[in-house]
């Protein structure tokens, strides 16, 4: 399985090392950054419903914790594997760095398809995972959250299972949690909110035309900005999921749509416009396109089908380091995922500390903290930008590396 994603890894450190060629960062410290700094792979025996023990391969990567605990999603999904879970780990580093929270990267999977399962196995299977890593976890060590095919629930469960074995209560152990167990407010559709933050700061500085836009998937961040996004003047006029498209030049009815999509399962068949292939949605004509499912999806196979005059990353390492170079050469602005899917993360980094604090926030507060956070990113990232004349994504890390250098010369490295 690891074979599907051989080169997810490398074009994250490649996305690094463009940055630290313009800011002369010693080569040692580049090899310290490239580096995991722990990876662990457990066995998780699971008793199913017809009482057999099936065994689960899960992973947990903690790329750094420099600045603080390392911070980062668990996801169950059949096509997880090392490679991936160190990219996402990487990325996470970089994020956190770059929204400036006080967090380390790291990320986790289980190799499972969770759409198999009873709700008995997945509680069982969530709370093995936490019963097989619990010496790795904690508050002050390292802090998991939802990610593909993860829940509230399933973060209600592995949050109650490390509190059994601690004997006590630990809530900031695990963030994107219900409500009623210490979650924040703001945090289901934080992703999505942090996108449209950014790209309603990218309208003052970036030409998004008649700000059409299509989205490529439709799960919680990519239905949610939808939503957000059409209710601020945006035209969706194209999004996909897993098994199709659909697409009105018109503009599509976000919410009727996503009646269809629940009573359904699937965006194809809608009345309010016509149906196409998950694949076309890469070349809508559109002036902002959003890829919000998987990594890879622009590649330099299908870069030149291309439209938006503006990408906005919501999903995780969607552009290849060869498509991304050949989007700057063609004028297209990508705003990359480090900036433009952080809400996730600054949200739970509120919902830790309220945690911490034992003090809930109102959800204004949450989006008042959060839009001054992403603001904040977004400027010095754009400035990094144009200061050293390069796309947002090598702005991003050049700016994100700067504050890194510091972090290693105060910690005398």
């Amino acid at each position: 399985m690891e074979e599907k994603t051989p080169k997810v890894f490398e074009n994250a450190k490649k996305q690094l090392e463009a940055a630290a060629e313009l800011i002369n960062i010693p080569e040692e410290h580049i090899n310290l950054l490239e580096k995991p700094r722990r990876i662990i792979e457990v066995n998780i025996p699971v008793r199913m419903d017809n009482g057999k023990i099936k065994i689960f391969r899960g992973f947990r990567v903690q790329f750094n914790n420099l600045r603080g605990p390392t911070k980062g999603g668990i996801r169950f999904h059949p096509n997880v594997n090392l490679e991936e879970v160190k990219a996402l780990a990487f990325w996470m580093t970089w994020k956190n760095t770059v929204i400036d929270i006080p967090y380390g990267g790291a990320k986790g999977g289980v190799i499972c398809n969770p759409k198999e399962f009873s709700i008995g196995e997945l509680e069982r299977l969530s709370r093995g995972y936490v019963q097989a890593l619990e010496r790795d976890l904690g508050a002050e060590r390292d802090i998991p959250a939802p990610d593909v095919y993860t829940t509230p629930q399933i973060m209600a469960w592995m949050m109650d299972e490390f509190s059994k074995i601690k004997g006590f209560n630990v809530f900031g152990v695990i963030t994107g949690k219900p409500i009623e167990l210490g979650g924040s407010k703001g945090r289901d559709v934080a992703t999505a909110r942090g996108g449209a933050y950014i790209i309603k700061e990218a309208e003052d500085r970036i030409d998004l035309g008649k700000k059409r836009v299509a989205i490529q998937g439709c799960g919680n961040a990519g239905a949610t900005l939808a939503s957000i996004l059409s209710s601020e003047g945006f035209k969706i006029v194209a999004i996909s999921d897993s098994k199709g498209g659909v697409m009105n030049e018109k503009g599509l009815d976000i919410d009727e749509l996503l009646k269809h999509k629940e009573k359904t399962g699937a965006v194809s068949g809608f009345s309010g416009g016509r149906n196409i292939d998950k694949e076309e949605i890469v070349g809508v004509d559109c002036d902002i396109f959003v890829p919000a499912a998987l990594e890879n999806s622009i590649t330099k196979e299908n870069v030149d089908k291309v439209k938006a005059r503006v990408v906005l990353e919501i999903a995780n390492g969607p552009t290849t380091p060869e498509a991304d170079k050949l989007l700057f050469e063609r004028g297209v602005t990508v705003i990359p995922d480090i900036l433009s899917n952080s809400g996730g993360v600054l949200v739970s980094y509120f919902e830790w500390v309220q945690n911490r604090t034992g003090y809930a926030w109102t959800e204004e507060e949450v989006r008042e903290k959060m839009k001054v956070k992403m603001a904040n990113a977004f400027e010095e990232v754009y400035s990094k930008a144009l200061l050293f004349k390069v796309n947002m994504r090598t702005g991003a890390y050049v700016y994100a590396l700067q504050r890194m250098e510091e972090v290693l010369k105060l910690r005398g490295y």
